[in-house]
């Protein structure tokens, strides 16, 4: 799953809006998901396209029911590529806070001496 694509298809706050729609309340149809929005069933036609072809959500068929979904496959990807970020940043503050613990040891070091 290629996280460009997802952040680029959920770079729209429309689309991001429906994710987060379908997310919130699971399954939904394109009808129920068009509601909140003051737009056209033929544009959200075309955001869900877009967040189908991005791998973001799925239609399913059942009979004469088409709902959608998000791909749990996606916020995995989301959620992994998050992930090494956030490692990055956390190892890169306990490392700044080993460095201010230090220093501040030194600083209490030099008092005792004075």
């Amino acid at each position: 799953m290629n996280v460009q694509t997802i952040f680029s298809a959920l770079s729209d706050p429309t689309r991001f809006a429906i994710v987060e729609q379908l997310l919130e309340k699971g399954d939904q149809t394109a009808g129920s998901l068009a509601e909140p929005f003051d737009i056209s069933k033929p544009a959200i036609s075309r955001h869900l396209k877009v967040l189908e072809e991005a791998g973001v959500i799925e239609r399913r068929i059942d009979r004469q029911f088409r709902s959608f979904r998000v791909r749990p496959q996606s916020m995995r990807s989301l959620d992994d590529w998050i992930g090494r970020y956030r490692r990055f940043w956390q190892t890169s503050f306990d490392r700044l806070e080993k460095v201010l613990q230090d220093k501040k040891e030194e600083e209490n070091t030099d008092a005792d001496r004075d």
